[in-house]
C-alpha cells in the first residue's frame, strides 16, 4: 500500500498545522475572570508570582497580560520539549539572585524567536485558511502537532505495504488508498 500520493501528503500536512493552530488559539484564548475568593495559602513548591506586561508583542494579541503570555509560553516549551532561553536571550545588565543573568524577553536578537513568531503565523494561516475550511476537522494544528515534545520534529517514515496499518477511524479514502494496478 502505497500512501505519499500528493493528496495524502497535503492532508497530512493540513491536519498537523491545525492541531498546532488549535492549541495555540486556545491557549491564548482571554481568561474569564473568577470570582473573588478569599486567599489561599499556596503550597511552598509552586511559585505564586504575577509576571509583567509584555512590552514586544508581535504575533500575539497585544491586550494579553503577562499572565496570560507566561501560560502561553509554558505550552509551547512542553509542546517543544524546549525551554525559556531557547528563544529568550539572557540580559547580562539584570543579574538575578542565583548570580545568574535574568532573561530578557523583549529582545529579538535570537533567531529562534523569530522561527517561534514565524511558526505561529503559519499554524494560524493554516487552521484559518484550511482546516476551518474541512468539515468536521473538530482538531486545530498546534506546535505540538508537529513537534511532539522535540525542538526538532521527527521526520515522519510512511510505513511500507506490510507495516501497521491506520488507526481505526481514519478517512476512508485515506486508510484505503487505490491500489496500482
Amino acid at each position: 500500500m502505497k500512501t505519499s500520493s500528493p493528496r495524502f501528503a497535503a492532508a497530512s500536512v493540513a491536519l498537523l498545522t491545525a492541531v498546532v493552530l488549535a492549541t495555540a488559539t486556545v491557549a491564548q484564548a482571554p481568561q474569564a475572570t473568577p470570582s473573588p475568593q478569599p486567599a489561599a495559602k499556596p503550597p511552598a513548591e509552586e511559585h505564586n508570582h504575577s509576571h509583567a506586561a509584555p512590552t514586544n508583542l508581535k504575533v500575539l494579541p497585544k491586550n494579553l497580560t503577562g499572565d496570560q503570555v507566561h501560560e502561553i509560553m509554558e505550552g509551547w516549551e512542553a509542546a517543544l520539549g524546549a525551554h525559556c532561553n531557547t528563544c529568550h536571550a539572557p540580559d547580562p545588565n539584570n543579574i538575578g539572585p542565583n548570580g545568574r543573568p535574568r532573561l530578557n524577553f523583549a529582545d529579538d536578537s535570537k533567531p529562534e524567536k523569530a522561527t517561534a513568531r514565524l511558526m505561529y503565523r503559519m499554524t494560524e494561516d493554516i487552521n484559518k485558511n484550511y482546516v476551518s475550511m474541512v468539515d468536521n476537522s473538530g482538531a486545530a494544528v498546534t506546535c505540538g502537532t508537529c513537534h511532539r515534545g522535540h525542538l526538532g520534529p521527527e521526520p515522519f517514515v510512511a510505513p511500507d505495504e506490510h507495516g501497521p496499518r491506520p488507526p481505526q477511524g481514519s478517512s476512508p479514502a485515506i486508510a484505503n488508498p487505490p491500489q496500482p494496478k
